[in-house]
This record gives structure tokens, C-alpha cells and sequence, in this order.
């Protein structure tokens, strides 16, 4: 199952083929602004094997986003994160900078979020941003995300922005 297609974007499966599309996202630095460091081939052609693994694994995973006439947007979805010791369940995107600042992530997250809620059945939902990462921030507010904490666990310090799933009414 993949999150229901938007207004604007569809969901699809990430595959090896996906590999110049997401090393160029990944690799490039003003993408990966707040990540230690852009990502190499070698590291995207992993991060791609790390969805597949979690497809496998959980049935989700972060997927390919699209536009409707399959022009590549970026990756957003699903995966499990350790946040000060904890798994949670993370939202996470990335989107092609030139397509930035046009709501695609924001779209994307939100029917992200209601696929957590609607099939994955999770009580909460995460999204670990850099603390000076002020527009993916913005995108967590804009679907329902708030402060929760700060996560303390790693090398540094990382805002974990959070919303509650309770059931549908």
C-alpha cells in the first residue's frame, strides 16, 4: 500500500533505478543543508536499499514522490527513528531544491500522516528536524506537528516535532 495520491503528487516505491534520481537529491548540498554531510552514489544507492529493507520489514518506508505526470519531486515517508533511547515512528522528506518553497512537502507529509494514522495505526507521529532547519519545521507545523522535546541521544541536539493519532471518529 502506498498513501493516497494528492491534488498535486503520487507515491511510489523507491527501486535501484531510483538511484541517479536520489543521488542527485541527497548528494546535493544545499539539499542536505542540515545532515552532517551531502550523501555520496555509494551512501544513496544505500539509503535506497534501507527503504526496500523497510518495505520488507514494516510495509513502509519512505517512498518516491512524484508529480501526477511522474515528474521526480523527492522521497517522504515513514520510518522508525530512536529519539532519546525510544523508537518512534518518523515522518521524513526531501525535496529536489528547485522544486522548494511550492507546498510539495507539506502535501506529501500530510498524506504521509494520514496514512500513519489510517493503515499503520500508530498513537504518534514524529519528524526529527535540525533545530535550524526553520522550513521543514514550518511543514511540520502546518500538518499538526508541535514541539515535543529535544533529542539528547546522539552527537547532537535534534528537535522532535510530534503529533498525536488517536483513533478516526
Amino acid at each position: 500500500m502506498l498513501p493516497y495520491p494528492t491534488k498535486r503528487l503520487r507515491f511510489r516505491g523507491m527501486t535501484t533505478a531510483d538511484l541517479d534520481e536520489m543521488s542527485g537529491l541527497l548528494g546535493d548540498p544545499d539539499v542536505m543543508t542540515y545532515y552532517p554531510a551531502p550523501k555520496t552514489r555509494e551512501e544513496a544507492g544505500a539509503w535506497i536499499d534501507w527503504n526496500l529493507t523497510n518495505y520488507a520489514r514494516h510495509g513502509y518506508g519512505l517512498w518516491i514522490v512524484e508529480t501526477l505526470d511522474g515528474g521526480f519531486v523527492g522521497d517522504c515517508g515513514l520510518t522508525w527513528q530512536s529519539v532519546n533511547g525510544r523508537p518512534e515512528l518518523e515522518l521524513g522528506y526531501h525535496v529536489r531544491l528547485d522544486l522548494q518553497g511550492r507546498g510539495y512537502a507539506t502535501e506529501a507529509a500530510s498524506a504521509c500522516l494520514e496514512y500513519a494514522r489510517d493503515v499503520v495505526d500508530v498513537d504518534r507521529l514524529v519528524a526529527i528536524i535540525h533545530p535550524g532547519n526553520v522550513a521543514s519545521r514550518r511543514v511540520a507545523e502546518r500538518i499538526g506537528m508541535r514541539h515535543l522535546e529535544d533529542d539528547l541521544a546522539g552527537s547532537m541536539v535534534r528537535t522532535v516535532m510530534g503529533i498525536e493519532l488517536g483513533p478516526l471518529q
